[in-house]
């Protein structure tokens, strides 16, 4: 789960890190009332969505008066921000995050996260701080330092390595190791994926400031965390997936042609493989789940057909606690609700299987049917490209 930056900033001060005084806007009225509220000569402007690369987007604006803040906040509020974590599509500003400027002495870049291959917290921090730490990773990776945790413990002399090529004096560097602490304290106990401070500053006065914190939640543990759970903004992210998430779906809109339904996880990756492998590309990844029911495989379709790019379905169905049968019978169903028109290729195993087939059959209904999954992807991918040829011709 993603919260947004001003969502993070409030965790960030509740584990005693600084973050600059700010304050939330849903209008431009909103904006510049914020900044008469709070001390300039400069305020900073930001889109809250959740994606990076907001800077580079046109996402954050500085400002030298509250008029200007205002200004800044209409032009921002609904728009729709393109940066390279969202897509061609890009994601709509609902509200902005009003800031009190800070004069930056230098930029830092300090982060948690996940280590997969390594199943721990990695702490990785960098002098370089800024929006192009991605280049830094790629053309200078010497000046970005790690640390695993052990279990939940990052020892002293990790932190010592972490920040000392960052080039400060005793004070300094004592500031630093405590918020990495603080950092990692945080990561640990609220069961963070992801917790990215771009940049962390150097006040020109002096001290440390986070301008501009991520963080990403396993959502697998938010049962544990009320707290955090409560801070999902339900508007946020793809329409389609959120009304999936309330059928029980796992649904992720992808940018292909071809629509899957597919129950497991693995089987659903396999089958996308094998599209893949047919050469044409999926338009999402769609599980109903072991435990699916005619009402759900029909609330799959529906979905699935909202999105306008899907040219041909694939249905691939392993029935072990999901019977052939019922499937077949919400496919169906679905079907004639929907009036499918687009190529639809379906692939039953397990559970009643004949029993399945034989519903599909006598249907009446125009469904292709393949006894393998590269079969069953190789049909998809040539009966959507005979359709789409047709369509132009």
């Amino acid at each position: 789960m993603h919260i947004h930056e001003y969502q993070a900033k409030e965790l960030l001060r509740a584990y005693g890190i600084p973050t600059p005084q700010g304050r939330l806007a849903r209008s431009h009225v909103e904006a510049l009332e914020a900044a008469r509220a709070m001390p300039g000569p400069v305020w900073v402007v930001k889109a809250q969505i959740h994606a990076g690369g907001r800077g580079k987007g046109g996402g954050v604006k500085i400002c030298r008066s509250p008029e200007e803040v205002g200004e800044a906040a209409a032009s921002l509020l609904g728009s729709r921000l393109v940066t390279r974590q969202t897509g061609p599509s890009g994601e709509a500003a609902g509200s902005v995050w009003i800031e009190q400027g800070t004069a930056i002495a230098h930029e830092y870049y300090l982060a948690v996260a996940l280590d997969r291959a390594a199943q721990c917290l990695t702490v990785m921090a960098s002098p370089d701080g800024g929006m192009d730490i991605e280049t830094v990773a790629v053309g200078t990776p010497e000046r970005v330092s790690s640390a695993r945790l052990s279990g939940h413990t990052l020892w002293p002399f990790q932190i010592r390595k972490i920040v000392g090529g960052w080039g400060l004096d005793a004070a300094q560097t004592r500031e630093a190791a405590a918020l990495v602490r603080r950092l990692t304290a945080l990561a640990v106990e609220k069961d963070l994926t992801q917790l990215e401070i771009n940049p962390l500053a150097l006040a020109e006065g002096g001290g440390f400031v986070a301008l501009d914190a991520k963080m990403d939640f396993d959502d697998s543990a938010l049962k544990r965390h009320p707290d955090v759970a409560a801070l999902k903004d339900r508007e946020e992210g793809d329409p389609l997936e959120r009304a999936a998430a309330e059928k029980g779906l796992t649904y992720v809109r992808l940018g292909g042609s071809i629509g899957t339904l597919v129950n497991g996880a693995g089987l659903a990756m396999a089958t996308m493989d094998a599209i893949k492998q047919a050469g044409a590309e999926s338009a999402n990844f769609l599980d109903a789940g072991g435990g699916a029911s005619e009402e759900t495989v029909a609330a799959a379709f529906a979905i699935m057909f909202s999105d306008p790019h899907v040219r041909g379905v694939l249905i691939n169905i392993f029935g072990g606690i999901l019977r052939c049968d019922v499937v077949a019978h919400g496919i169906v169903n679905a079907a004639r609700k929907l009036d499918v028109t687009v190529p639809l290729v379906v692939r039953l195993e397990g559970t009643n299987v004949e029993a399945g087939r034989s519903i599909l059959h006598e249907s009446g209904l125009q469904f292709h049917t393949a006894s393998s999954m590269p079969e069953a992807a190789r049909l998809i991918a040539h009966l959507t490209a005979e359709t789409q040829r047709e369509v132009c011709a």
